[in-house]
């Protein structure tokens, strides 16, 4: 019994210190209340990049937070958007489908949420011109807003996230840097919405990369998502390992250390 308490108690208090530097964050949009977290490097208090994390459609969660706190350890400054605000987060799918549905159409006030996060990341002690913006799922679908709504960042990833843009909206020159990490079997993006994305990327004479992982589907980098790829979303192993590798190539072809 001792020999199995012990290795549990060193497991509790090493997830506590896991997160011991994340810290929340309460900022407004008008009158709505935000709760967001930050976290600095851990090897500097001096102005570091910084990394804005936008989360999947279900809000805050355990991807966001060891995304920012693995990105800490990295050297960079974090910060984790909340993008619906106090009172409105979902209570199931059904929910985070209708609320992520409505900032996709209203991409404005996406965009706006996505423009404070920024500033309380550059609050928190990032260099404001060397900022990189990544989001999951539907928080990807918001880093291409931030990109095409020409937020003051380097660059902005997308990881399985949602590339379809009204065809009516105007189409701009895009100056951030983008990468899309991409499962090649996501049943949720056709082969029309990924073509189209790929034109609006050459019609905007963005930089722009779009890697594709074998045998991913939708939310590959999510651990909680099970391993069932014919439910159309799952965790692939390989696919987030591959992708978190592109991603820090990224990081050190855009920002400044």
């Amino acid at each position: 019994m001792k020999n199995f308490k012990i290795p549990f108690l060193i497991m509790i208090l090493s997830t506590i210190q896991g997160f011991a530097q994340l810290k929340p964050v309460q900022y407004k949009d008008d009158n709505q209340v935000l709760n967001g977290f930050k976290i600095a490097p851990e090897k500097s208090n001096t102005q570091k990049p910084g990394i804005l994390i936008l989360p999947a459609w279900r809000g805050i969660d355990k991807l966001s937070k060891d995304t920012a706190d693995k990105l800490s350890k990295m050297g960079y400054f974090a910060f984790i958007a909340d993008i619906y605000g106090e009172g409105n987060y979902p209570k199931d799918n059904n929910e985070a489908g209708k609320i992520a549905g409505y900032y996709k159409k209203n991409f404005d006030a996406y965009q706006k949420r996505i423009s404070l996060a920024l500033q309380q990341l550059i609050a928190a002690g990032a260099n404001p011109d060397n900022i990189v913006i990544i989001g999951y799922c539907f928080g990807g679908s918001g880093a291409l807003e931030a990109a095409r709504g020409h937020l003051n960042v380097k660059g902005v990833v997308s990881f399985h996230g949602g590339l379809g843009k009204d065809s009516s909206r105007p189409t701009e020159p895009i100056t951030a840097k983008v990468l899309v990490c991409h499962g090649a079997d996501d049943p949720y993006e056709s082969k029309e919405e990924i073509a189209a994305f790929q034109q609006e990327m050459r019609d905007t004479k963005a930089d722009w990369q779009m890697i594709y992982y074998a045998n991913a589907v939708h939310s590959f980098t999510n651990p909680e998502s099970g391993n069932d790829n014919s439910k159309g979303a799952a965790y692939n192993e390989k696919a987030d390992k591959r992708s978190f590798e592109h991603f820090k190539l990224f990081l050190n072809e855009v920002l400044k250390k």
